[in-house]
């Protein structure tokens, strides 16, 4: 009986200290983006409109001409494992704040070097830098504040910030084209060059560098060393096209279609068939 008693009162007793987990009324959200050579990590809380007024003058959430964390609970983080470019302005790697100024034509965005801030004690000397982007409307309104990497090409993409009928679109830019060419060069002067190197160098001359001389040299080796790549030979072709030689692009797009045929790969044998189409 004294048994029973006791595990019953353990019982309770457990009961009483439970703590009870309910969801955050403002859930966050991690968005890890490839870009350039490194990786931007983008944290954020996402807080519901639920009825309330924002980006208005004095509304509850949001005012305008008012410093804001971007957010709810802790400030908006940004990680940075490599160099990039907002406002003009090179930001080196590490965690920084993002803070927000709302206004009718045009946001403030404001890069904060405290990162631990949890939202309500804004030291301006702590800038890293400011800009100005335009202000959108948009025809739908998000109920949930909504962030996103959008437009991603190699060297550039946009921060998108959407809420209610609010939206602003960030640039930002890196420089990798420099880095890459030194390791191209480098690459293509050893004393053996690794065939699978001329192909990633033609690659890089007309995707980036835009360089289609030296594109179709590079190109041009890679097949000279892989007669069965097809990869190589559509690559030669968009080159060889772009340069205004019809014939030559047609020749390898069509060398292409064989290789691919073999190798049962249609996605060649249709982009093959497609450049062909539009010479």
């Amino acid at each position: 009986m004294k048994r029973i008693l006791l595990l019953a009162v353990m019982s309770l007793t457990l009961s009483a200290n439970a703590q009870i987990k309910m969801p955050a009324a403002s859930t966050t959200q991690t968005i890890t983006q490839d870009f350039g050579m490194g990786k931007i990590e983008l944290t954020y809380s996402r807080p519901n409109i639920k009825g309330r007024t924002l980006f208005k003058e004095n509304s509850e959430l949001a005012p305008l001409g008012k410093v804001w964390r971007t957010g709810a609970n802790a400030v908006t983080k940004i990680k940075l494992s490599d160099a990039i470019t907002m406002g003009d302005k090179n930001i080196d790697t590490g965690s920084y704040a993002i803070w927000t100024i709302p206004g009718k034509k045009e946001w403030t965005i404001i890069i904060n070097k405290d990162a631990k801030n949890w939202g309500t004690q804004y030291v301006e000397s702590d800038d890293l830098l400011r800009f100005t982007v335009a202000a959108e409307t948009m025809k739908e309104s998000v109920e949930t504040l909504t962030m996103q990497f959008a437009d991603i090409k190699p060297e550039s993409c946009e921060l998108h910030i959407m809420w209610g009928n609010a939206a602003v679109k960030i640039p930002i830019t890196t420089n990798i084209r420099d880095r890459i060419r030194k390791q191209v060069e480098t690459a293509l002067s050893a004393d053996k060059v690794n065939p699978n190197t001329y192909f990633t160098a033609a690659n890089f001359y007309y995707d980036l560098d835009k360089d289609l001389n030296k594109a179709l040299a590079n190109a041009t080796k890679a097949a000279e060393a892989n007669a069965n790549a097809y990869w190589v030979f559509i690559l030669k072709a968009k080159i060889e096209r772009d340069l205004g030689d019809k014939a030559s692009a047609k020749a390898d797009a069509e060398k292409c279609i064989k290789l691919a045929t073999e190798q049962k790969n249609d996605d060649y044998v249709r982009m093959a068939n497609d450049l062909i189409k539009k010479l």
